[in-house]
């Protein structure tokens, strides 16, 4: 069971079965945060189980990648259903936020366009050559999950101000996301211009 043969594992394993549980979480997630409300004021309880099964979505999101790398349990479906369930949890979050009025629009359209985009982006340029996630992603997934957390939180009830924390992170988000997102297209183009010229030789 080798980390570079994939194929050669069952899609049946610890990991992925964390990734499956991770979708199923989602639509309770989005239940949990639109029942809570506008900063909680519907109902405080679910607004903190959202906070709890967001947390949770994230921990099963470390978890199953220490597993597959430590164990030799990483298979093609882990690696494409990883990500989805990531941006699935994510974005899920971002359209309410919108939703309920406590994020502009604008802003939930931008990041998901760049992580929908990039995510199929991979998969067409596999074929090329795998792209790593560069340090700027890893940075955007801490920054966007610390984010959302200050933002699922009922900071509002304690007043405006405990407010700012949450945008000022998600105002850097949006920065990162974007340079990111230019930058992995432009590594993609690169990776598929050597390829080319590979083959020509």
């Amino acid at each position: 069971m080798s980390e570079h043969n994939p194929g050669t594992v069952s899609n049946w394993n610890i990991p992925n079965a964390l990734t499956a549980l991770r979708i199923v979480m989602v639509p309770l997630f989005v239940w949990a945060l639109l029942g809570g409300g506008v900063y909680g004021a519907s109902d405080m309880g679910l607004r903190w189980w959202a906070v709890v099964i967001f947390i949770l979505a994230m921990i099963t999101d470390w978890l199953d990648g220490h597993l597959a790398r430590s164990r030799g349990l990483i298979t093609s479906f882990g690696k494409i259903a990883d990500p989805i369930a990531d941006k699935l949890l994510t974005g899920a979050a971002f359209v309410v936020f919108s939703m309920l009025g406590e994020l502009w629009w604008w802003v939930t359209l931008v990041i998901l366009v760049r992580e929908w985009g990039i995510t199929v982006m991979r998969l067409f340029i596999i074929k090329y050559g795998v792209m790593a996630a560069s340090k700027g992603g890893k940075l955007k997934t801490v920054l966007q999950t610390l984010a959302l957390v200050l933002m699922i939180l009922p900071l509002g009830l304690l007043g405006s101000w405990a407010l700012w924390p949450g945008w000022l992170l998600m105002a850097a988000v949006v920065l990162v996301t974007v340079v990111t997102g230019i930058d992995y297209v432009l590594k993609a183009m690169r990776l598929r211009r050597d390829y080319y010229a590979q083959q020509s030789k």
